[in-house]
């Protein structure tokens, strides 16, 4: 199966309680989620993985 990623956008600003990400077998090996922006507030910085 290909990676999930889950992410929490950590602004105070932001209502964005956390999504997912599906990669297909594509994805390169060494994205996280520093490659990624909030899809609601934009940000970038605020993102981080949540571990399972």
């Amino acid at each position: 199966m290909p990676a999930t990623l889950e992410v929490v956008c950590n602004d105070a600003d932001c209502t964005l309680d956390m999504f997912e990400l599906h990669y297909t077998y594509d994805m390169p090996d060494d994205v996280d989620v520093s490659d990624f922006s909030c899809p609601y507030c934009g940000g970038t910085d605020s993102l981080e993985a949540i571990e399972l």
